[in-house]
């Protein structure tokens, strides 16, 4: 009680009245809460007082709390020690990116808390480092992001380590079916706290939509002007859905003299830490960040969240704007909107079960493009695909497929006539069209508008369109460029 007086609480939050006195009566929880609502003191301070009597064996932990990210397992290890510095308790982190040695040498002396990434724990495990079978309390934070990020076949894995009669309690800002079904197996009988309807978002958080054209550069200006407008912001994360996209808005908007840094699941352990603790200090006023920061840091300061891109999973979105508007703050959250976002927003919006306020007129409100330009993302893919539905190949087909229209279908290919070759014409001059394009089917038409120096009724004149007239087998192998040669009809 001293050291949470210490850190400045007073009174306990909905899901932290609720968790706390099942908990310390050592039931299961099953706890949904709004994301800074205070879910993750409520196991630390329980956990303490159930840690009170007792020491921890060598590579027997007595807690295992499992965390998606390695952020969040760091900043729960920070709540331990902030809550529990008047407890003598072993703590032990261990995530990737990090030494095993020194990680090794903490579960030698006892640990009797044990944060970590699923991966990482089993990797110690594998090693022969731990023992599993003094796990008294099993915590799993945030488990529909473990749903997301693929962890379930590993927590099921690591459940079958611990014994059945542990204490579990599961926490998480939504509740999708998949989850729930997980629960169901993990817990024992527990006790459901639901404080706030799951998937919903704080009331302290104005939300806000921001139509933009589908180029990233003009969406990056629009972005600008936002933060520019925004005169009470003291810092910010600015969400993108990938990693390319967090490298690039941060070089965008580093260019522009904003005080910027970047956080990604590419960057080296060390690097991501000093970001964030670089972030936390207001070294940085503005965060670009992948979904890694979207789940349960703990910032107090940030007041507005930028979605750069809408989330593609509508779960993600409440947690992104969750990262403002703590602890009964009041934050801003923009979200910038294309039209090829609306499927994704409608998602959100049905989610959440409100409709979001657009900023300065919707979607319809943009400039129609100008004539011949199309979209940044979706320009690649239509060049593309015109090429492969309208290339060469295509235009040969129905250049050839108009010639042999124009023909009779009952010719049929003979051997070339013998005969002297009449006096070529003089070729008639006319005006050629400016093409850019050098394709196939252009240099027939070239060709097509000339007359060649073969009469009429010379087969010679349509030898090198032989496919046109040709309803025969085609040989295997040789596709449509099928040699001459073999076309001519042999001797009886």
């Amino acid at each position: 009680m001293s050291a949470v007086t210490d850190a400045g609480y007073t009174i306990p939050t909905p899901i932290q009245a609720g968790a706390i006195p099942p908990a310390l009566q050592r039931r299961d929880i099953c706890g949904i809460a709004q994301t800074g609502t205070g879910k993750t003191a409520s196991f630390v301070l329980p956990m303490l007082t159930l840690l009170e009597k007792g020491r921890a064996r060598a590579r027997m932990p007595r807690t295992l709390i499992l965390e998606p990210t390695r952020e969040l397992a760091a900043q729960v290890a920070e709540n331990f020690e902030k809550y529990g510095k008047n407890h003598k308790l072993n703590v032990a982190l261990l995530i990737g990116g990090v030494s095993f040695d020194e990680q090794d040498r903490k579960l030698e002396r006892g640990a009797d808390v044990l944060i970590c990434t699923p991966g990482r724990l089993l990797d110690h495990c594998e090693r022969g480092k731990l023992l599993m079978t003094g796990v008294e309390v099993f915590v799993i934070d945030e488990a529909d992001r473990m749903l997301d990020m693929g962890f379930i076949p590993d927590i099921e894995r690591i459940a079958k380590m611990i014994p059945f009669t542990r204490q579990t309690l599961f926490f998480s800002a939504t509740m999708p079916p998949e989850i729930q079904k997980l629960a169901d197996r993990f817990l024992q009988n527990p006790e459901r706290i639901e404080v706030a309807p799951p998937s919903s978002t704080a009331k302290t958080v104005t939300q806000r939509l921001v139509a933009a054209p589908n180029k990233d550069y003009e969406k990056r200006a629009i972005l600008r002007d936002i933060i520019n407008e925004e005169t009470e912001l003291t810092n910010a994360i600015i969400f993108c859905n990938r990693k390319k996209d967090v490298a690039d808005l941060f070089r965008s908007l580093d260019r522009h003299g904003f005080s910027v840094g970047a956080l990604h699941g590419d960057m080296d352990q060390r690097s991501r830490t000093t970001m964030l603790a670089n972030f936390k200090d207001n070294n940085i006023k503005l965060l670009v960040a992948s979904d890694v920061a979207a789940r349960g840091l703990d910032i107090p300061a940030v007041s507005h969240v930028f979605n750069f891109d809408v989330p593609i999973h509508a779960e993600d979105y409440v947690h992104r704007i969750g990262r403002t508007g703590r602890a009964g703050r009041s934050g801003k959250a923009f979200t910038v909107v294309t039209k090829s976002d609306v499927k994704h927003l409608d998602a959100i919006e049905k989610l959440i079960g409100e409709t979001i306020e657009w900023k300065d007129g919707d979607l319809s409100n943009l400039p129609a493009p100008a004539e011949g330009e199309s979209d940044s993302r979706s320009r690649g893919r239509g060049e593309r695909g015109r090429k492969g539905g309208r290339g060469k190949s295509a235009d040969r087909h129905t250049s050839e497929r108009k010639t042999a229209e124009a023909q009779p279908a009952d010719r049929k290919l003979e051997a070339p006539i013998e005969e002297p070759r009449a006096a070529a014409p003089a070729p008639r001059e006319e005006p050629r069209p400016a093409r850019s394009s050098n394709s196939r089917s252009d240099r027939n038409d070239r060709n097509d508008r000339n007359d060649r120096p073969y009469p009429a009724n010379d087969d010679r004149r349509n030898r090198r369109r032989h496919r046109d007239d040709d309803d025969g087998p085609t040989p295997v192998g040789f596709g449509d460029d099928i040699p001459a040669f073999m076309l001519i009809a042999g001797k009886a």
